[in-house]
């Protein structure tokens, strides 16, 4: 039997010490191009809006720990919205348990929803993911799942609400009649 002293809880990048090895997800450097995102908001308002650990994620693109995120191993049926712009992201129909320790999802509700950009900091070459709406950072997208059934959509709790499924067919129906509306 191991002691606990020798599995240490996986460090955030930004709380590592020079050299020191985080769990998965170094942070991104990637520099999105916000005149591409439709919602724009002051500093003040996303700091009204988010959490201070949303904002570090969101806005700041950092990484949450793995295996302490609200929705890593959340099995619901329903709907995952961007925090920063409620835009419906992923599907709990497309989430898989891909032993990483962060919400995994094989594709985007809408590819148009979803934007990546490459990563190339830290010395790795990566795919970031970010809203395509508001520009909120997500997570990372890889090549590596088994079976060809899509990508690995590595995604922060962080940056994610959940809506249940009927809320979610509520949801939509009032946005149908919101549009039909004059």
């Amino acid at each position: 039997m191991t002691a606990a002293s020798d599995n240490p809880v996986p460090k955030d990048a930004l709380d590592c010490a020079p050299g020191e090895l985080s769990a998965c997800g170094l942070p991104s450097n990637v520099v999105i191009d916000m005149s591409k995102v439709s919602v724009r908001r002051t500093e003040a308002e996303w700091r009204a809006r988010l959490t201070p650990e949303q904002y570090r994620v969101a806005r700041e693109q950092g990484t949450e720990p793995p295996f302490r995120g609200a929705y890593w191993n959340h099995h619901d049926d329903g709907v995952y919205f961007c925090v920063g712009c409620d835009t419906p992201l992923f599907d709990s129909a497309e989430k898989f348990d891909s032993g990483t320790g962060w919400p995994s999802f094989y594709r985007p509700i809408e590819r148009a929803f979803v934007a990546t950009q490459k990563d190339f900091s830290h010395g790795m070459v990566r795919e970031e993911v970010h809203c395509a709406v508001c520009g909120s950072h997500l997570g990372h997208v890889f090549d590596d799942v088994p079976h060809k059934k899509g990508r690995r959509y590595c995604i922060n709790s962080a940056s994610l609400r959940f809506m249940p499924r009927a809320e979610y067919a509520a949801w939509l129906e009032k946005r149908a009649l919101d549009e039909l509306s004059p």
